[in-house]
């Protein structure tokens, strides 16, 4: 499988649906893309795997 977390800055849909596209391509069944502020996307492009740990926890406290 592939993972992917898109910079903060970009628009995170472009960079889920470039790892979708590589991984058909490649025959990869797992994709890892999407956390708690952009996982919808992640979900309808493909993600069978999302990182939404902030939204279950809330927000991390720096140490």
């Amino acid at each position: 499988g592939l993972m992917c977390i898109p910079p903060v800055e970009e628009e995170p849909s472009l960079h889920f649906a470039l790892l979708a596209k590589l991984a058909a391509r490649n025959d990869l069944q797992g994709l890892s893309m999407g956390m708690s502020g952009d996982f919808e996307s992640a979900i309808a492009l493909g993600a069978t795997h999302v990182r939404v740990g902030s939204a279950i926890f809330g927000e991390r406290v720096p140490t």
